[in-house]
């Protein structure tokens, strides 16, 4: 075990390594991020901010050489230098599952090859690969095979005709073609795996994107208990076949009459497990601390139904939002990040609503995204 007083290393300086440091930092350990930004969110927060480049030979040293244990916040830190980091210290999340999850060809033949329901796909590598994903037919989605993340990279192709052009668009890159199902919802499962096997997932949460991005998550997912139920066990069953040590985010498709899919692997801490940050006993950034130093994985109990709303650079469209708004509601909890630019479409921070029922922290969190924002 790596306990209190050690120093871990956080490779990604967003917002997920700034919850992370704050976490780790008040549970007793020092913290460095290496970050290529000098004004990241996670650097603020640690006690050093390597500011070089993921692959900087020198800052890497460093990092191993002052850092107990090392982690990243987000998936696509090149994995070979995840290898050369666990060379010298205890690495969580895994290269060699990072490589698969950062990799959409590489994660989807993952999960056919151990039985995991996806929706149908075709990788395009090049021109010569159109002809044979187009008999998946359409409506359906290119996605960039890599570096795609809240709906970017992604062109939605209505007919087989299109494909060409989509593909041309995407400047040819590899690319998954990807039959789309027609939702009944979204859902997603946080969980936490430690060395040892041992395995804690938090309750499924049920999300709402919009324009690619997730808008909300609630919690408890208002399904049937058994699909909450077979969600959780299908996302431990993912984690276990990927030999997994961290944080893993399962994102899942319901679709064909309350069929599951797995859509995306997140290897770090989710968008949608924010809401453990004050809705169960155990978040996942401690998770994620526990995880990586090799120490007993806390309680995901919920201790109160919940919805996470996102707070986008939009809301700041007509002037700084109303805080007071929040504080004046009772069971609103505000995060923001300490990001320096609000932009469109840029996570800024959320907000997590506590209710007594799904169903009303879910009009909480949009009664006062309303509320905050300067029409």
């Amino acid at each position: 075990m790596i306990l209190p007083g050690a120093t871990l290393g956080v490779l990604g300086g967003g917002q997920l390594g700034r919850m992370f440091t704050i976490r780790a930092r008040t549970l007793g350990y020092g913290v460095v991020v290496l970050d290529p930004d000098a004004g990241s969110p996670a650097g603020a927060m640690a006690d050093r901010h390597l500011c070089a480049a993921y692959d900087d030979r020198a800052a890497l040293e460093e990092l191993a050489r002052s850092c107990a244990a090392v982690t990243t916040e987000f998936e696509n830190v090149p994995a070979g230098v995840l290898e050369q980091l666990a060379g010298h210290v205890p690495v969580s999340p895994p290269p060699h599952a990072v490589a698969i999850a950062q990799d959409r060809i590489l994660e989807k033949r993952f999960l056919a090859e151990h039985g995991f329901p996806t929706a149908a796909w075709r990788p395009v590598l090049s021109a010569a690969d159109l002809a044979d994903a187009a008999t998946l037919g359409a409506p359906a989605i290119l996605k960039t095979s890599r570096f795609g993340y809240d709906g970017k990279g992604q062109i939605s192709v209505e007919r087989v005709e299109e494909l060409a052009t989509a593909q041309q668009r995407l400047r040819g890159v590899a690319c998954v073609f990807e039959r789309r199902l027609a939702l009944e919802c979204e859902l997603s499962v946080v969980l936490a795996r430690g060395r040892d096997g041992a395995l804690v997932a938090f309750p499924p949460a049920e999300n709402v994107h919009r324009g690619g991005i997730l808008e909300t998550s609630t919690i408890p997912a208002r399904v049937p208990a058994q699909l909450a139920q077979s969600a959780a066990e299908l996302a431990a069953a993912v984690a276990t076949a990927l030999d997994y040590v961290g944080v893993l985010g399962v994102e899942l498709f319901v679709a064909d009459g309350g069929r599951l899919y797995v859509n995306e692997l997140a290897p770090r801490p989710h968008n949608s497990g924010h809401f453990t940050l004050d809705a169960t006993a155990t978040d996942q950034f401690e998770q994620q601390v526990r995880a990586l130093c090799g120490l007993p994985l806390g309680s995901p109990v919920l201790l109160s139904p919940a919805t996470m709303i996102n707070l986008l650079g939009d809301a700041w469209v007509g002037g700084e939002p109303r805080w007071e708004e929040a504080f004046a509601r009772p069971g609103v909890k505000l995060h923001l990040y300490g990001k320096r630019e609000p932009r469109p479409g840029r996570k800024m921070g959320h907000l997590t609503c506590l209710a007594a029922t799904a169903d009303a922290s879910f009009h909480l969190a949009h009664e006062t995204l309303q509320a905050l924002e300067r029409r």
